[in-house]
């Protein structure tokens, strides 16, 4: 009894002792290859929480075993699993140039400072078949192909551009129009007009020097003595003393001067009336005094602060109004048309940039 304890025993420490050790496994992705392609080599190692391992660790184009090469290898990948352990795991880049068998040997893990090996593996390096008997029909390396054509790519980019045509001709008609349509702009006329004071005194200069005081025709020289005051009266006090009688100028008068300045022109009034429809004849001196009332009287009612610059504003006709709305909305068309000319543009240069570049 005692002999079949202590077998029990040793069979449990023994297996106890082989859970314990590390697992190593190494696995190649492809177990052949063309010459110059890549295979990799992963090595796991399953141990417990806290074990120390290390990889192997090759040099770039390093030999594994002669004739493969490690390109490279990667960061160390750590995985938990059950019962406390964890499993790690680093990957090996390899190529050949050599068409062969290659015996891959073991890949020796250190795990607390105790070595490891996996098993080792087999890589066949195949080479790419030539026709040695026809060399003349080595043909060079192809050129870069052109992706197919479809539609579907450039159909946007068509349709823009004949929206950009259309909206190129009709702007071309707008452009047109608008230049045919000339600007309606009229000038704004200033004119440099006589004062009331200042054009009637120069008829009366007139009247003078034509000696009308002496002329015979009385009725002319009182009619064209009365005329310039009526005119003078009517752009002064801005009222319409040409059709209005001589007591009805004196009333209107009345209102605005003071009377006492009116007597002399009361009295130059009543005396052309008298020679105009009544046949008076005046003298010669009653002639001149009239003459210098009518001075005096429009030098003391004088304006000398009267702008002497008449500002004419032209009016438009209905058609060259209509015109100058066409011109305006025209040009605000034509803005708004080369905006929208300028998206689309911008829109088929960079699908042609996404496409081709």
């Amino acid at each position: 009894m005692k002999k079949w304890f202590i077998i029990l025993a040793w069979i449990g420490a023994t297996l106890n002792m082989a859970a314990q050790e590390p697992t190593i496994e190494a696995r190649i992705d492809s177990m052949q290859m063309l010459i110059g392609e890549q295979v990799h080599l992963t090595l796991s190692v399953a141990v417990k929480d806290g074990q120390q391992v290390v990889f192997p660790f090759f040099q770039r184009t390093q030999m594994l075993t002669p004739g493969v090469e490690v390109l490279e290898m990667t960061e160390v990948d750590t995985t938990h699993i059950d019962n406390d352990m964890m499993r790690l795991s680093c990957t090996y880049t390899l190529t050949s140039f050599e068409d062969t068998i290659y015996y891959l040997p073991p890949m020796k893990v250190m795990v607390d400072g105790k070595q490891y090996d996996s098993k080792n593996l087999a890589l066949k390096v195949l080479t790419m078949e030539v026709d040695t008997l026809h060399p003349e029909q080595f043909f060079p390396p192809k050129d870069v192909q052109d992706n197919p054509f479809q539609w579907s790519d450039w159909s946007g980019m068509f349709w823009m551009s004949c929206l950009l045509l259309l909206l190129a001709v009709l702007a071309y008609y707008v452009y047109t129009r608008v230049r045919d349509n000339k600007s309606i702009v009229p000038p704004i006329k200033f004119i440099r007009k006589a004062l009331p004071h200042q054009k009637a005194m120069k008829e009366i200069e007139k009247i003078k020097e034509q000696r009308m005081t002496a002329s015979e025709n009385q009725k002319e020289y009182y009619t064209r003595l009365t005329d310039t005051l009526r005119v003078y009266l009517e752009e002064r006090f801005g009222f319409n003393a040409m059709e209005m009688t001589s007591d009805e100028i004196i009333d209107r008068l009345n209102q605005e001067e003071d009377k006492s300045k009116l007597d002399e022109l009361t009295e130059l009034f009543r005396t052309a009336d008298l020679v105009k429809f009544a046949k008076h004849e005046a003298l010669i001196n009653e002639n001149d005094r009239n003459l210098a009332n009518a001075i005096a009287f429009i030098d003391s009612t004088k304006r000398e602060d009267v702008p002497a610059v008449e500002q004419i504003k032209p009016q438009l006709t209905k058609e060259q109004q209509m015109n100058r709305r066409t011109r305006v909305v025209g040009i605000v068309l034509l803005g708004f048309m080369a905006l929208v000319g300028v998206a689309i543009v911008a829109y088929i240069i960079w699908q042609l940039y996404s496409l081709l570049g």
